[in-house]
């Protein structure tokens, strides 16, 4: 049977190591939160219906995202564009994405006038709706970001948001 002052000895040690625990819990859940998050920036977003897409017109949509830097949380805001094309029916693949960032230098891709090709206004980088480049300006073809559609009737259309570094002729996502 312990004494009293081997039951205090061991209150104390005890004591001082659920102390110690409380405050090691927090340190480790900081350290780790890093490693669950990884793969947040590349989830696939839904951006339409399949429905709503026209063959062979493109349409842009704003990919939208919640930043943090630290301990400070942004709110919800647009981090980048694609540029989404439906191709006719009987093609491999029903829709093409496109980052709407040119190759070259990162400046926006738009529609040129004619609304045949896809134009940079920075260099006048010129891209087919297939996103192969027309011209010698852009080291590279647009982007192309992968494409998940729904099973339902009238498909969700949803794109990985990624970006890449410009200026470099083979493609490299930034970290």
């Amino acid at each position: 049977m312990p004494n009293r002052r081997n039951f205090f000895r061991l209150g104390a040690v005890g004591l001082v190591n659920l102390f110690a625990l409380a405050l090691a819990v927090p340190g480790l859940k900081y350290l780790l939160d890093p490693l669950g998050k990884r793969s947040g920036s590349g989830d696939f977003r839904k951006l339409a219906r399949l429905g709503q897409l026209k063959i062979g017109e493109p349409q842009a949509f704003a990919i939208l995202a919640e930043r943090r830097d630290a301990w400070v949380k942004y709110p919800t805001e647009p981090v980048g564009s694609v540029w989404l094309v439906r191709q006719p029916e009987g093609s491999p693949e029903p829709v093409l994405a496109f980052t709407a960032e040119c190759p070259h230098l990162g400046c926006p891709v738009n529609l040129a006038p004619d609304r045949k090709t896809f134009l940079c206004p920075c260099h006048q980088a010129a891209f087919g709706f297939d996103g192969k480049k027309l011209n010698d300006v852009p080291p590279r073809g647009m982007d192309r970001l992968p494409v998940e559609l729904s099973t339902e009737a009238d498909p969700e259309v949803a794109v990985k948001f990624e970006r890449f570094q410009p200026q470099t002729a083979e493609k490299k996502p930034l970290a």
